[in-house]
């Protein structure tokens, strides 16, 4: 593959790790001539390092041996997540740099989806949102002004999440997954 073919969501291997391509940009050349650039902002699967890397158009970039797979979030273990593959049935203890980022999205038994490199599971993706009961949150604001009013309200995995001044404890609500963002109630 070259860089003319990145993606944005594509998995290649820079300095022998998997790494996600977060953003993709072409530059072009300045008036003075050179070639285009290929500009790539990526995250290394393996050490959730956020860094850039800019390939002149037509280098070659390796595709990383990764693949997606079905798997379920079983329980958490302390600080670790305990995920099974819903294939071969293999589970894998997964640590606070893997499980950390996740864990207020998931329940017992949520399926997600295991991003697994040379045998190892280096990701785990939640899925896109998620229904979760919220048990504090402060009491509904009566006689608010017009103005779209939020308060602090905690889930019953712990995440701390900012709903409408409307909502009670012991609704539901649906939360975005990419960014802990209230979507409306379940």
């Amino acid at each position: 593959m070259t860089s003319n073919d990145l993606k944005r969501g594509q998995v290649i291997l820079l300095d022998n790790s998997p790494c996600l391509v977060l953003e993709v940009s072409s530059q072009s050349p300045s008036a003075r001539g050179g070639s285009t650039l290929i500009k790539t902002k990526y995250r290394n699967l393996l050490t959730a390092q956020v860094l850039e890397k800019a390939f002149k158009a037509g280098d070659r970039v390796d595709v990383a041996d990764f693949e997606k797979r079905k798997g379920q979030f079983l329980y958490a273990d302390g600080d670790n997540g305990i995920f099974m593959d819903l294939e071969s049935y293999e589970q894998y203890e997964l640590g606070e740099e893997m499980y950390g980022p996740v864990k207020g999205y998931l329940l017992d038994g949520t399926e997600v989806v295991l991003g697994v490199f040379e045998g190892q599971v280096v990701s785990v993706e939640p899925p896109m949102n998620v229904e979760l009961l919220v048990v504090e949150t402060a009491p509904a604001i009566r006689n608010a002004t017009a103005q779209a009013q939020t308060k602090e309200a905690t889930l019953e995995t712990g995440l701390k999440i900012q709903v409408p001044a409307y909502l009670e404890s012991d609704e539901r609500v649906k939360v975005d997954t990419r960014d802990g963002r209230f979507i409306s109630r379940a």
